[in-house]
């Protein structure tokens, strides 16, 4: 048995390791910094405007819910801060993603392109942008009276978490999106229901106890609240749901990276 395990690890990192892996990711890093420099290259403020994004949607919650209907949330600019950041990494690799396959033709129709990288390189490119952000928000929970605890060595975990869990959804989605162009706009739609579904501008525990279920059923609930109790409560997130949310995500990869491959052989010619 332990033979066995060994020789499977041995061929784990052989994998891993190889030089065709090599290849897919310089192509990854690549495809990125284009994505990066070709998303800024007329825009006055640059890559500043995913900060600005944020602090504006921020500027508005905060004054309706804060100063309007008053709200009791302690610390409640930074932990919408947070919920948005968290929110806006995956609506935008979404949003983004379902579209990630028509918007680039020219690529597709490239003999031997690994089509299958183009989903993982929009989400790596707006991980860019939540990390970018990540520093702005340590310094405004410093100003708000946050002390930070030593649960932030669990933050990559939830980003791994959260990172899985897209990409399986956008797998499904983009190679939908080739055959049936209303699959984004409805992404869209489904989109803003799950923005107000999610407690971003409120807290888990204002939801009345008859809907709590429902809640339960939502991801990013989850992964919002789990990135709010490390660097807000500095609290260790609950795992058990996390681990829920870590089974959905191995198996929308799974399911979805399978969806895309076999879809991938229609896309030049339906492009």
């Amino acid at each position: 048995m332990n033979h066995r395990l060994a020789i499977a690890q041995r061929n784990f990192f052989q994998k891993l390791f190889s030089r065709d892996v090599h290849h897919l990711w310089d192509l990854v890093i690549q495809l990125v910094s284009r994505e990066l420099k070709l998303r800024y290259k007329r825009s006055v403020l640059g890559i500043a405007w995913t900060l600005l994004n944020p602090l504006l949607q921020l500027l508005v919650f905060a004054t309706v819910f804060r100063g309007v209907l008053q709200l009791n949330i302690p610390h409640y600019a930074s932990s919408v801060f947070c919920g948005l950041m968290v929110w806006n990494w995956f609506q935008s690799s979404l949003t983004d993603g379902t579209g990630v396959i028509n918007a680039n033709p020219t690529l597709i129709r490239q003999p031997g392109f690994p089509s299958i990288i183009l989903p993982i390189v929009v989400i790596l490119v707006h991980m860019v942008h939540f990390l970018l952000a990540l520093p702005v928000l340590v310094i405004f929970l410093l100003i708000d009276g946050v002390m930070l605890q030593t649960t932030l060595w669990q933050l990559p975990l939830l980003m791994l978490l959260q990172l899985g869990f897209t990409a399986g959804l956008s797998y499904i989605l983009a190679a939908t999106n080739v055959m049936f162009h209303d699959t984004r706009y409805t992404v869209g739609v489904l989109l803003q229901l799950l923005f107000y579904a999610t407690p971003i501008f409120y807290d888990l525990s204002h939801i009345p106890v008859r809907y709590q279920f429902w809640y339960q059923l939502n991801p990013i609930a989850h992964l919002v609240t789990a990135y709010r109790g490390i660097l807000i409560q500095g609290v260790p997130p609950n795992w058990f749901p996390l681990l829920g949310v870590g089974v959905v995500a191995i198996g929308l990869f799974m399911v979805g990276r399978t969806y895309f491959m076999v879809q991938s052989d229609r896309f030049v010619e339906e492009l």
